[in-house]
């Protein structure tokens, strides 16, 4: 069957009402879309915060009011093709899982809307703008982004091995926590593996939430998960992850020269963490997938946090 034979893909569940994609791009084109999950932004957002937060926490250890401009572009470009060729990446690997769980057996791939041919070409496509990105730095920060490799390359099977696939998933999205900072001084220090460090237990909080829309059918195939490992105890130990998180992230801007004026700020992200859990109810899945987009908020504050801190520093 060639691809112009294929059916077009439903819109997946989890997608955004009315997303851009449905809009403008022609039919043909909307399965590679949902591939790449553009009418689902919030993973590269997801993917992007540690890269700007660590850009504005190597902004305050310069003593600059502002984090620079045209890494956090690069950042962003960069997050959306990569998170895009490892959403594709994950969806070859586990096309047969898909095709056994509710809310991803509509994909692309497992729908028959593309083959893996043409997934494997769309995914060296995104590969390359990430590539033409990456280069854009100093050499040790193009080493250690390629670094980040092996995670992403491991990240699809862990669900079949473990039950903390979220922490696997947290090692890879939080890589720009380093990144950021090695793209500012060539090096890496203590700031940044702290940020690092705390990305990930956000990551397992956060992906927690999420990974509880799965939880029964994962069950079923005998997926992995830390939503199945937690199951009724979950709001005790994303409280745990998120509270472990922003004490990370906390002593990542005080090592890095934010001062006390960090302190106050930080209450904003976790009153939104605060917030999460207080609503969560791990059996309604419109809420879990409702909370774990409500996380593009909370890097938000943290942003505003380590921008206000730079700004306060900087004027002193």
């Amino acid at each position: 069957m060639s691809e112009m034979d294929r059916p077009a893909a439903p819109t997946p569940a989890d997608a955004v009402a009315g997303h851009w994609t449905l809009r403008v791009l022609p039919a043909g084109l909307r399965p590679y879309a949902s591939l790449a999950r553009w009418d689902r932004p919030i993973g590269w957002w997801l993917l992007m915060w540690p890269c700007w937060w660590s850009a504005a926490l190597a902004a305050i250890a310069a003593g600059h009011p502002l984090p620079n401009l045209w890494h956090l572009a690069l950042f962003m470009i960069g997050a959306i093709a990569m998170r895009g060729a490892g959403c594709t990446y994950n969806d070859i690997v586990d096309r047969d899982i898909d095709a056994n769980v509710a809310r991803t057996k509509m994909r692309p791939i497992p729908s028959g809307a593309i083959s893996v041919r043409n997934a494997k070409i769309f995914m060296v496509a995104q590969s390359l703008v990430g590539l033409i990105v990456l280069l854009q730095f100093n050499p040790f920060a193009i080493l250690v982004g390629l670094c980040s490799l092996l995670v992403v390359a491991i990240y699809p099977f862990m669900k079949r091995i473990t039950s903390w696939p979220q922490a696997v998933l947290g090692l890879a999205f939080s890589w720009g926590a380093l990144m950021g900072w090695a793209g500012a001084f060539g090096s890496l220090a203590a700031p940044a593996f702290l940020l690092y460090v705390g990305g990930i237990a956000w990551t397992i909080a956060y992906d927690t939430i999420y990974a509880h829309q799965d939880r029964e059918d994962d069950a079923i195939i005998g997926v992995k998960s830390t939503a199945r490992l937690f199951a009724h105890n979950t709001k005790f130990w994303i409280s745990v992850f998120f509270a472990a998180a922003l004490g990370l992230f906390l002593a990542a801007g005080l090592t890095a020269g934010a001062g006390w004026p960090f302190v106050l700020f930080i209450a904003a992200p976790a009153g939104h963490a605060v917030w999460q859990v207080a609503r969560l109810k791990i059996g309604d899945s419109a809420r879990c997938l409702a909370l774990f987009r409500s996380n593009t908020q909370f890097g938000w504050l943290m942003m505003a946090a380590l921008v206000a801190v730079a700004l306060l520093n900087a004027w002193q």
